[in-house]
């Protein structure tokens, strides 16, 4: 096995720490005779470990060995692949080293483990590579991943030669990209003392737009000015502001889910972090995907100042904002800042300001929004709409919609009035009571 990796060009920054690298060198120590029986023992143990812990985390299934191996190649990022990830696999001299790497993971897909298994008398690879694995909830491993990771996995595992798995891999990366932005919808970040770290968030809400019950003017406005984005069309920041449980962060969340396949990735940020912003968009500005970057319940009070930052990176600082990066919001404040009548009064302060200079400053955030979506509060006609629409999807639920509405109104006087959010959690109420 050491040999074979030895033999990698393009894929061969895995990282001392990989579990390819240390498998790799126990095979090394095992073939030289460097390593008594129960070291290699232990060794082979910790790397099968390693290999468990991360199909735990992904829901890996079947054959761990060839899923790890998939994983390698789907995450790791080098010129080819990056290359692959922005224009393509075109014709070049760097395919025939991508071919030769290919071929040795070809030969680590068919590495036959049995020469080790007998002489440490042990059995785990064999178990790994038919592996069966406990059924579990998808919110507990990153079900986007998985799906891919096996598919690929099991693709690659009836490939006839290196060809056929550079075709298969590299239409993954043109259709996909490649590392982490590759394999997952949405990310936080960290902030690190020389920049940021992505951290993939594993189990986004699987929600779609149609679950949004109304709002279809609210909802046409965003998909347009998405669709623009991910055409590269001229397009606008959004804003989507007002009423609390209306539906503005349902649907930004739901763009991710309709437009992932289409390059679409989101980033959430809290405005505590709006001092990386730009070090977060100089990372994914030379990517080929989409990214939205997300501000949820989005305000400020008088002595915050973090809306600074943003108002440079929207509209405003030197480098311009790159194509392929929008800022969406929500707030439940039209005008995001908090404005007192002082503001209004255009009297000269003690340090000499106007405060009416302050209100502009304070609403010239909101204007670098191009566009704002208003989601204003439902009618009583419109909440019982919503409440009869939800029902729907319960069947257990079967009193008629006249009862049903009237628990409905009951339930919106104690629970905070009238709204979507209202609604969709009496129906949850309702189904809960009735299973």
């Amino acid at each position: 096995m050491y040999r074979e990796i030895a033999k990698l060009i393009l894929y061969r920054d895995l990282g001392p720490d990989s579990i390819l690298m240390k498998l790799g060198s126990v095979f090394e120590d095992f073939e030289l005779s460097r390593a008594g029986k129960a070291e290699l023992t232990t060794r082979v143990y910790e790397q099968i470990k390693a290999i468990l812990d991360l199909a735990t985390q992904y829901g890996f299934d079947k054959n761990l060995w060839h899923n790890y191996l998939t994983f390698l190649l789907l995450t790791n990022e080098n010129s080819f692949s990056m290359t692959s990830e922005k224009v393509g696999a075109n014709d070049g001299t760097v395919n025939h080293f991508a071919r030769s790497d290919f071929a040795v993971f070809k030969r680590l897909f068919d590495f036959d483990f049995s020469r080790i298994e007998e002489a440490l008398e042990i059995d785990c690879f064999t178990t790994i590579c038919h592996y069966r694995a406990i059924p579990k909830n998808e919110h507990r491993y990153n079900r986007n991943v998985s799906e891919k990771v096996r598919f690929v996995s099991e693709q690659i595992a009836q490939a006839a030669d290196a060809g056929e798995i550079f075709r298969i891999v590299t239409d993954f990366y043109a259709a996909y990209g490649v590392g982490m932005f590759g394999l997952n919808r949405a990310f936080r970040i960290r902030h690190l003392e020389n920049g940021v770290e992505f951290l993939p968030i594993n189990n986004t809400d699987r929600v779609v737009l149609d679950d949004l019950i109304g709002y279809e003017i609210q909802k046409k406005k965003l998909t347009d000015n998405t669709e623009a984005f991910l055409k590269g069309l001229p397009c606008n920041n959004v804003l989507l502001c007002g009423d609390a449980g209306t539906g503005k962060s349902t649907s930004i969340k739901a763009l991710l889910n309709q437009y992932y396949d289409q390059g679409l990735r989101m980033i959430e940020i809290y405005k505590h972090q709006f001092q990386d912003l730009s070090a977060i968009i100089s990372q994914v500005k030379n990517r080929n995907y989409r990214f939205i970057i997300y501000m949820d319940d989005l305000s400020f009070e008088d002595f915050e100042i973090e809306y600074k930052y943003l108002k440079a990176v929207i509209e405003g600082g030197m480098e311009t904002r790159p194509e392929n990066v929008l800022i969406y919001a929500t707030s439940n404040r039209r005008h995001l800042i908090k404005e007192s009548w002082n503001d209004r009064n255009d009297m000269e302060t003690e340090n000499g300001m106007h405060r009416s200079d302050t209100m502009q400053e304070k609403l010239s955030l909101v204007a670098r929004f191009g566009v704002t979506i208003y989601f204003g509060k439902p009618t009583p006609k419109e909440y019982f709409t919503i409440v009869k629409e939800l029902r729907k999807r319960y069947p257990s639920i079967t009193m008629s919609d006249e009862d049903l509405c009237a628990e409905a109104n009951k339930w919106e006087l104690s629970h905070g009035g009238i709204s979507g959010r209202t609604a969709q959690q009496f129906i949850n109420y309702m189904a809960g009571m009735a299973e």
